[in-house]
């Protein structure tokens, strides 16, 4: 006796769902192809000329002097952290405003996102209380 789910065979079954995986397989098979392609035909067509202006390091069109590292101020990377918290947590706006539009969901949304931006504003405030918003 064969083995069937709802009126189909289980090798057709399976058959079907290895077939989708395959396209998929396929796909990165092509996507990997076309980089290694791109990338081979850039090497062979680029002109290699290696002279010690090229061989240098390059910064900011500044000729490199001294050793290669250098003190930053941590104050920068905070900066760039907050600003990534920041507008990370404002993507999640999008959907809370199509939702929003969705009828039966406007005050159950709406609360939802001031509890939302009540806890930015409380990040935002415990920041500025520990002085880390303080350009010195």
């Amino acid at each position: 006796m064969r083995e069937t789910v709802g009126g189909e065979p289980t090798a057709v079954l399976a058959a079907d769902y290895f077939a989708s995986y395959s396209v998929v397989g396929l796909l990165m098979l092509v996507g990997v192809v076309f980089v290694a392609v791109a990338f081979g035909a850039g090497r062979l067509l680029r002109p290699v000329v290696p002279t010690p202006e090229k061989l240098l390091t390059y910064e900011c069109g500044v000729d490199p002097v001294g050793e290669g590292w250098a003190h930053t101020q941590v104050r920068y990377y905070v900066y760039a952290f907050l600003y990534v918290i920041f507008a990370v947590d404002s993507i999640f706006l999008f959907p809370w405003a199509t939702v929003f539009a969705a009828p039966g969901y406007g005050a159950t949304t709406l609360v939802e996102m001031f509890i939302f931006l009540g806890f930015l504003a409380v990040g935002l405030l415990y920041a500025y209380k520990k002085g880390v918003l303080t350009w010195t």
